[in-house]
């Protein structure tokens, strides 16, 4: 193992003690920290162990012991949800399944790798690795000072205690099972099994004690090839509940939206089984439920009071555990076949006593009866829980009383220490000590902190935070005004901690709207606009509402919002808000290259101006910055710096990866940022967007709709959320369920404007070319339709009339000139069509003057019936199509088309391999009904 021992006097040297995954994964985000800072840091791991990254969970050598989280969720980068899927792919030589269950001693290779990676990217660490045990801390001047069971004493500025709960607790034993050869107290431990797989000369039994995930673990190893044959496996516990297993094809996690769960245990738990009850009754399963209930956890935890928390640990904790940890599928497998064979059994029962018997094992005396006669027992109860029993030195000389005060203090029911967002709080409750910790000593205070996913989340924070303290980076002025020519004025900060040019008051209006922006959610403009009543001098307020109504069609007077921020800026703003208030009168100039080049250089320069960046890469809107695919992808990629795994970018980051077509990594960002932020419309329109591409029509419907019941209430563009959902319903063939939805989502009033045409209007285009006849006079042949006898779509007419006719006959994007076209052409109506294409031919965009105006001329085309020209048309257009832009899903219309214009002109085949085509890519019931009609068989004369 390669350390690097210098240290140098002129940095600062954290401690973190405990190199398990906890300590590791401390270790991995100091130095990718320190080297995004190019930080000058020494990192000292303080463990025993002879490598880093294994500790309990993952020091297992055996292949059988499975990680209870699919590959998917144990990456150590919030930020890069794939990494170790990605990881293991190179190291195997081949593609890893996100969805498997990997064995957990890769995940520990996989933790030792990535911490030498972060070594080499940071030039200005080092890391070295003390092979002792910490007995104990203490303050120093400079920060703190850890004692070691070998004498040394190391001086650091900071700790991070990554120690996890490294006792199993075995309290429960009498003192004659204590005390017996034939006990294994801690599987664990190196070799512990290996006797007990080895013995061939006492009773052929082995008792289990504990029926968890450990248990599983202990069974796999005890039942491989080298097994005893005549030896049979019982496992006990007070419950005797085996854990649940995970799905063989896993479902997206159902996030409930809690913000009226109430905050007693009575009413948690009430709001908690309907939580349950209604997705079991939507997806067939309640594992969905528990996934997306997890993520809520620790909110939940902290509305509860201390007495509500304890009656959660004694009442209700067993089966939650059951439920929330769960065993691997194949792991579930194994263990059926033991049960089938007898060769495992399983019952709620405690010992009671224990003898030995004179030719080795033990006589045990359990409480359900029986008295049984085993070669071992082998306790699998678990950690001890209460880190006041652990009997560790180090922990407890933490909590030991001292002069002040102890400098940690105990959490619920001992189970771990209070913290300050990961920083220790002493015994009167202050967290002036440079001490942090992670992991499972959090679990009092936030209960779930004890799996990778939020592990490595805490890691990242508890290295910002320290390096923070022990290296901060220099301060800049907080704003270049002064008062009465002295001193600088602090200024309120956006979510992002950009400084805002007004008052306390109208910045928190702003930044309430700004957060409804970024979250997709109705209401932004309306505090933004009581943001420029409280201030009528706040420039980006002002330019914000410009913006909004420029490219979003809010509410607003464009012009009027545009001169107020152009004066305002001009007496108070900073160089940034000037920028912006440029950038937008640009936009709303409609000097579009000028604006374009103008938006791109400001985010240069401010990438963290969150406001800016909307309107650059909008992921439900009608315009961005560029009109080429991949300029949009450079700029989100650009950008990861300035936010790292802050939510709000990885839900950018998911589309843009949908965008690409990496459908497993969008998947994986999406779920990322939505763990973290529930609400953000962003990362679920990713989402929608890579289930509908990859065929998960049902389950995509049934999660989407879901999350506007709950989480999306106040979703803005619901309509395009529908508009998602009534895909799937098409591509399902449920035209009853896609016609309920049109009229209660869809219709109008309930959608006007531009959204109308966008979604509304193309969707009954859509659903009109799925269903209409196919009969064709071309071939002589008759196409059956895939939906003989269904009532006719919905007439367009009443869309139309929501719609501004100068959306309609002079569109000023390509998107929403594409759009016009096909809703137009859904009318029949001609000479409203031929007045498009006019307006084409005088575009100065060449998008529109090219790539819309072939489209206009191929629906020209299909309104006389001229199959042939249009199929030449749609064909010889679809391979540019994304300059027009919008998503994949959208663009989709045009091939839509093209497959009903293929099939008139008789051209069949051509029609039957775009169909497949798609159907290798993304299955559907209506797709495979229609490839279904133009089998030989189907067709008649």
């Amino acid at each position: 193992m390669a350390t690097h021992d210098v240290a140098h006097c002129n940095r600062p040297k954290i401690i973190v003690v405990g190199a398990g995954a906890a300590g590791t994964l401390a270790a991995i985000h100091l130095l990718r920290t320190a080297g995004r800072r190019s930080t000058g840091l020494d990192i000292v791991l303080v463990d025993p162990a002879d490598r880093w990254g294994r500790g309990t969970a993952f020091g297992t050598p055996d292949t059988a012991h499975l990680l209870n989280v699919v590959a998917a969720g144990m990456s150590a980068l919030p930020e890069d949800p794939g990494h170790f899927v990605s990881r293991l792919g190179r190291e195997l030589g081949g593609s890893v399944d996100p969805t498997s269950f990997q064995p957990r001693r890769n995940f520990a290779l996989y933790l030792d790798d990535t911490l030498a990676d972060a070594r080499a990217a940071a030039p200005l660490a080092s890391l070295h690795h003390v092979r002792a045990t910490a007995t104990e801390v203490r303050r120093t001047a400079q920060g703190v000072a850890v004692r070691t069971d070998d004498g040394r004493e190391i001086e650091g500025e900071a700790l991070v205690v990554g120690t996890g709960l490294p006792t199993v607790g075995h309290t429960w034993a009498p003192d004659a099972l204590k005390d017996s050869p034939f006990f294994v107290p801690d599987p664990w431990a190196p070799g512990a099994l290996d006797v007990v797989r080895r013995d061939r000369s006492g009773p052929s039994d082995v008792l289990i004690v504990g029926t968890g995930l450990t248990m599983v673990d202990v069974v796999l190893s005890l039942t491989g090839p080298d097994a005893r044959p005549d030896r049979a496996l019982h496992a006990i516990s007070r419950s005797g509940r085996l854990p649940k297993a995970h799905l063989q094809v896993p479902k997206l996690a159902t996030i409930p939206d809690i913000s009226d769960w109430g905050s007693s245990l009575a009413e948690i738990r009430e709001a908690a089984l309907r939580h349950v009850e209604g997705v079991q009754a939507a997806t067939g399963d309640w594992r969905p439920a528990i996934d997306g209930l997890r993520f809520q956890v620790s909110a939940l935890w902290s509305r509860m009071s201390e007495e509500d928390r304890l009656e959660f640990v004694r009442s209700d904790a067993g089966a939650w555990n059951v439920a929330r940890h769960k065993m691997a599928p194949s792991s579930s497998a194994r263990l059926h076949e033991l049960w089938r064979d007898e060769k495992l059994v399983t019952t709620a029962a405690e010992v009671l006593e224990v003898e030995p018997l004179s030719r080795g094992g033990l006589a045990v005396t359990l409480s359900d009866g029986p008295r049984r006669e085993v070669g071992w027992v082998v306790n699998c109860t678990g950690p001890q829980n209460d880190i006041r029993l652990l009997r560790n030195p180090f922990l407890d000389d933490l909590l030991r009383p001292r002069a002040g005060a102890a400098l940690a203090t105990i959490a619920t029911a001992g189970m771990g220490v209070r913290t300050d967002e990961g920083r220790l709080l002493d015994a009167n409750g202050y967290s002036d000590a440079p001490i942090w910790t992670l992991g499972a000593l959090r679990r009092g205070e936030l209960w779930e902190s004890t799996a990778v996913p939020e592990i490595r989340s805490q890691a990242l924070a508890v290295a910002t935070q320290v390096i923070d303290a022990v290296a901060p980076l220099p301060r800049r002025l907080e704003d270049g005004r002064v008062v009465g020519g002295h001193h600088p004025v602090a200024r309120p900060r956006d979510p992002l901690g950009l400084p805002l040019s007004t008052t306390a008051e109208a910045a928190a209006s702003y930044n309430a709207g700004l957060e409804r922006l970024m979250l997709l959610q109705d209401g932004a403009e309306d505090l933004i606009r009581e943001a420029t009543e409280l201030d009528p001098t706040f420039a980006l307020a002002h330019a914000a509402l410009a913006m909004l109504g420029h490219e979003s069609g809010a509410h607003t007077d464009v012009a009027a919002s545009l001169s107020a921020a152009q004066d305002a800026v001009l007496k108070r703003g900073d160089d940034r808000e000037a920028s912006l208030v440029d950038v937008i009168t640009r936009r709303v100039s409609d000097v579009r290259n000028s604006g374009a080049r103008a938006l791109m250089s400001h985010v240069a320069n401010y990438p963290r101006d969150v406001l800016a960046v909307s309107a650059a890469v909008p992921t439900i809107a009608f315009s961005g910055v560029v009109d080429v695919q991949r300029e949009a992808w450079d700029l989100v990629e650009g950008l990861a710096p300035a936010y790292g795994d802050h939510w709000w970018y990885i839900s950018l980051l998911a589309f843009t990866r949908q965008d690409q077509g990496r459908f497993d990594e969008a998947g994986l960002l999406a779920e990322s940022a939505l763990s973290c932020e529930p609400s953000s419309g962003h990362a679920v329109h990713a989402q929608t967007h890579v289930m509908y591409e990859t065929g998960q029509h049902e389950d995509g419907r049934v999660w989407l709709d879901h999350w506007v019941r709950e989480s999306g209430r106040s979703a803005s563009h619901r309509a395009h959320f529908a508009w998602h959902s009534a895909l799937h319903d098409l591509a399902l063939g449920d035209t009853e369920a896609l016609r309920g939805r049109y009229y209660s989502q869809l219709a109008p009033p309930a959608v006007t404007g531009v959204r109308s045409l966008i979604d509304s209007a193309s969707l009954l285009w859509r659903w009109r070319v799925a269903v209409s006849d196919w009969d064709t006079a071309a071939s002589g042949l008759t196409v059956p339709s895939a939906f003989a006898g269904e009532t006719p779509p919905p007439p367009i007419a009443p869309v139309l009339d929501v719609v501004d006719e100068a959306l309609l006959q002079a569109p000023q994007t390509p998107f929403v000139a594409l759009h016009a076209a096909f809703a137009i052409a859904a009318t029949g109506d001609g000479d409203r069509l031929e007045a498009l294409r006019r307006h084409c031919v005088g575009s100065d965009d060449a998008v529109i003057e090219g790539i819309v105006l072939a489209v206009v001329e191929g629906l020209q085309a299909f309104l006389r019936e001229d199959w042939t020209t249009a199929a030449a048309l749609f064909a010889d257009v679809q391979p540019m199509l994304v300059r027009a832009g919008g998503s994949a899903a959208q663009r989709e219309i045009v091939e839509e088309t093209l497959l009903h214009a293929l099939v008139r002109a008789g051209r069949l085949q051509q029609a039957s391999d775009l169909l497949h085509q798609r159907l290798d890519r993304r299955p559907s019931p209506l797709d495979q009904r229609r490839a279904a009609t133009l089998a030989p068989g189907a067709l008649s004369i």
